[in-house]
């Protein structure tokens, strides 16, 4: 009588141990996958167009001679071109490709777009001087074209726009970082462990 007792107070004991280790499994397993639409959640809130706009402006005088008779006659063209550009930094992070590990807590950001750069000239002319022998032609237009956007090229890649951009890029990547520290998961990118936005900076800028 005692030991039929104690054999069913034992199956009871082990059934209450197992009742409580799956519901315990069962809570744990419900913290990942909360957790992990959390960070998909932040991961879509950050996927948006990132821009940074900037204007530029420059005057170049353009000029063009057409010689004729052994170079003895010659016909000039010139014109002085005012140019006001609008130009865009952009980073599509819709496009932006993860990895989550549910299982080790690691969020691993695959890939990031990178940089759109639009650049949006305003051309006008002013005291252009031409000749029946050498008008402007589309292939002037085009030359200048051309080297209005050469400029703006090298004036932009000496201005802050483009590191003001990436910062701005950092500073919405750093919501997931927040979000992976604050739940104990980890960020990688480019193989690195991201624990700060300093080490977030120093990847994305490579």
């Amino acid at each position: 009588m005692i030991k039929n007792i104690l054999i069913g107070a034992a199956v009871i004991v082990a059934a209450v141990l197992l009742f409580k280790f799956c519901d315990f499994k069962k809570s744990d397993e419900d913290a990942i996958s909360y957790n992990t639409n959390l960070i998909q959640q932040q991961i879509v809130n950050v996927g948006k167009l990132v821009v940074t706009e900037g204007h530029f402006s420059e005057v170049i005088t353009y000029k063009n001679q057409q010689k004729y008779l052994l170079d003895m006659v010659s016909f000039e063209k010139k014109a002085l071109i005012v140019v006001n550009a609008d130009v865009t930094v952009a980073y599509d992070l819709h496009q932006m490709k993860y990895d989550i590990d549910e299982k080790n807590k690691i969020i691993t950001i695959v890939s990031i777009p990178k940089e759109e750069i639009k650049i949006s000239p305003d051309i006008q002319f002013y005291d252009v001087e031409q000749s029946k022998l050498n008008p402007f032609t589309g292939d002037d237009y085009n030359k200048i074209n051309k080297q209005v956007k050469a400029n703006l090229a090298k004036k932009i890649a000496k201005s802050t726009l483009k590191s003001n951009a990436q910062n701005r890029l950092i500073s919405e990547l750093s919501k997931i970082l927040i979000l992976t520290n604050t739940m104990g998961w980890k960020l990688q990118y480019e193989g690195k462990v991201i624990e700060t936005e300093k080490d977030l900076g120093q990847q994305v800028k490579l």
